[in-house]
């Protein structure tokens, strides 16, 4: 087994480890299918043995070989480390800064196969986020952090460690971009290929910048998101006996289970691969299981009449869920569910994001890599079904929304009935849950957020809430409006809540999805109706403007939470060690990172944004954004265009 000190040494060279290849008994990624020429096979060996010195080349081709045949990435298996790999107390690793030993914490937490989806293939979320592309990469990066000073920025090329390079103290100790391929280039063949060849990354949204901490990390943006949907759609503040459906158990949707128990409703998720769902059961994010579609209504019925909250995972195909509800409702005349939405990685559909109802969990990842263009047409064909089921029972007063995974997006490109007619491109039949619930919210400057205790004591996470808390609850007595009331007290909730359910996750960060980090034209920018919601201005300048405002690290990313190729998004990592230092970075650092996304939410004509950066421009007289001036009377448009 190794030690944290062997991890920081550098590569393992003298002797190499043994190979022992994929470990029995964990999840793995399924089976790329990159469709590499000669020349683009012998290319990504070449990328791959660069890492090594040419005595070591003989030995390691073959089984990197074996590997991009076999699996459709040299992943390099002989090199995952012997060590519980855990986010050891800060105190623990052998550096020379504190910021890099918050790095190193944080990057072990992502491999955690506590929290990490496939660990061996270093991906921690929505089946290809990746941390690193191969694990000398992970070698190198704690190598290189063990050795960083307060001078000195380590450089990430999408998985790769340039190296490090002379800055000074108030700079970025980690800068990180992944996927960052020139725009006619961003497709998803065109991704295949170069990571198989190991040139370019997925790094999902907060995968590749190692701000992952597990389902609890969007826990709370789920719960704003249910307590705000039963409040719009269904005029409830009180979801007891309200039925939620949804589906996957994975990485961010894991955190759909304990949103829907937080919230007080029925949450019933459908997750096709057992591991998963035993995974979430075992670490009491769900309440009950069941593999019986029979057993699932029956227990959906006493719920609801009972007003039972309730979290209960079923083992089989969605489509065969929202079937069965749509058959309760043709016999019985009954509706049981309230809210609907769907969690699989539809971002990544034909690469184990979305399994076919046709197939069994096995028999589709056999068929991905066997007959990629098979398995396209059964999920094309199994999303058109879903949505015929969604949209019976829509019809009949339930709500559904989409959560921001692409969902409708590739139900569109299938074929499926999703279109809202007389809409821009951004728009279909059902609204994104930013459209309507969260892009408000983001617009007041409200987002998801997230705290680490590095030290990993459970008192420490308790101080920190009880801090929080009360910062809220003084801030609620200031003079705002009832809206920004509200989501003090939501926050509030949240808090409380995650405490009594043993949410023990102090690195600041947030996922990049938030007011100001995502350009994402389907999801968190959807509500974006002045024709810009596809320019990532935005993200980019999040980003540069964390850097210099005193963030620890700053990532940028292509392709995070809705695919390949469609939004950008760009978040940060703080740590708070009680330094004065410390404190003046959070100040200055954070209110840009908020204020960014509300100016521009404003200038695209949000009425809250508007009123929002009014109040920080009253409150900050360093603050001067430009401000749009409403058109009084529309008519003149049609006036000066038809004359």
């Amino acid at each position: 087994m190794s030690s944290l000190k062997e991890i920081c040494g550098g590569l393992p060279l003298d002797p190499l480890p043994e190979n022992r290849g994929r470990k029995e008994g964990v999840p793995h990624a399924p089976v790329r299918t990159p469709n590499l020429t000669c020349q683009e096979e012998k290319l990504a060996l070449q990328n791959s043995l660069r890492y090594f010195p040419p005595e070591v080349h003989e030995e390691l081709v073959l089984e990197f070989a074996d590997e991009l045949r076999l699996y459709g990435h040299i992943y390099m298996y002989r090199f995952c480390p012997e060590i519980e790999m855990r986010a050891y107390p800060i105190e623990e690793y052998p550096c020379r800064t504190k910021s890099a030993a918050a790095i190193m914490h944080m990057i072990m937490n992502n491999l955690d196969p506590s929290v990490a989806q496939f660990p061996q293939e270093l991906v921690t979320y929505g089946g290809n986020g990746q941390v690193f592309s191969n694990w000398a990469q992970f070698w190198l990066v704690m190598h290189y952090l063990s050795e960083m000073t307060e001078e000195q920025t380590l450089v990430m090329y999408s998985g790769h460690p340039l190296g490090l390079f002379p800055s000074h103290g108030y700079a970025p100790r980690l800068v990180i971009t992944n996927g960052m391929v020139i725009p006619n280039y961003s497709s998803r063949d065109e991704y295949e290929k170069m990571f198989a060849m190991g040139v370019t990354m997925y790094g999902q949204m907060t995968a590749g910048s190692y701000c992952y901490i597990g389902p609890q990390g969007i826990v709370h943006g789920t719960v704003l998101t249910v307590l705000n949907a039963g409040r719009r759609y269904l005029g409830a503040e009180d979801l007891a006996g309200r039925v939620f459906v949804t589906s996957g158990l994975g990485g961010m949707s894991g955190a759909q289970a304990k949103a829907a128990v937080i919230a007080g409703c029925v949450g019933i998720i459908a997750e096709v691969d057992e591991a998963a769902l035993l995974k979430r059961y075992r670490q009491g994010w769900l309440m009950e299981i069941t593999d019986s579609l029979d057993h699932c209504v029956a227990r959906l019925r006493d719920a609801r009449k009972n007003k039972i909250t309730l979290s209960l995972g079923y083992h089989g195909n969605v489509v065969d869920l929202w079937e069965r509800l749509v058959y309760e409702l043709d016999t019985t005349g009954e509706l049981l569910v309230d809210l609907g939405s769907d969690q699989t990685s539809c971002h990544n559909p034909f690469s184990g994001g979305y399994y076919p109802v046709q197939l069994s969990f096995d028999e589709a990842n056999q068929l991905m890599s066997t007959n990629p263009g098979k398995f396209r047409t059964l999920v094309q064909e199994s999303l058109r079904r879903q949505v015929v089921a969604i949209n019976k029972l829509s019809d009949k007063g339930m709500f559904f929304w989409d959560y921001g995974n692409a969902f409708l997006l590739e139900a569109q490109r299938a074929g499926a009935d999703v279109e809202k007619r007389g809409a821009n491109k951004t728009e279909f039949r059902y609204p994104s849950y930013v459209q309507h619930i969260m892009g408000d919210i983001f617009s007041l400057g409200f987002g998801p957020f997230r705290w680490v205790c590095t030290s990993g004591h459970p008192q420490d996470l308790s101080t920190t809430d009880l801090i929080a808390t009360s910062v809220l609850e003084d801030a609620i007595h200031q003079e705002v409006s009832a809206s920004v009331k509200q989501q003090y007290h939501d926050n509030i909730r949240w808090i409380q809540e995650a405490g009594r359910h043993n949410l023990a996750p102090v690195v600041l960060s947030r996922d990049h999805h938030d007011v100001s980090g995502t350009d994402s034209p389907y999801r968190e920018t959807s509500n974006i109706y002045d024709g810009s919601a596809f320019c990532a201005d935005m993200a980019v300048q999040n980003f540069v403007g964390d850097a210099f405002r005193g963030a620890t690290w700053v990532a940028l990313h292509n392709g995070g939470g809705v695919g390949w190729g469609e939004v950008i998004n760009g978040g940060f990592g703080l740590l708070l060690d009680g330094s004065a230092e410390a404190e003046e970075r959070a100040k200055m650092m954070l209110s840009w990172d908020v204020s960014n996304g509300v100016a521009r939410r404003c200038w695209s004509g949000n009425s809250n944004a508007y009123e929002t950066i009014c109040q920080a421009m009253e409150e900050n007289r360093e603050l001067k954004v430009t401000l749009p001036h409403k058109i009084e009377d529309e008519s003149i448009l049609e006036q000066a265009l038809h004359r």
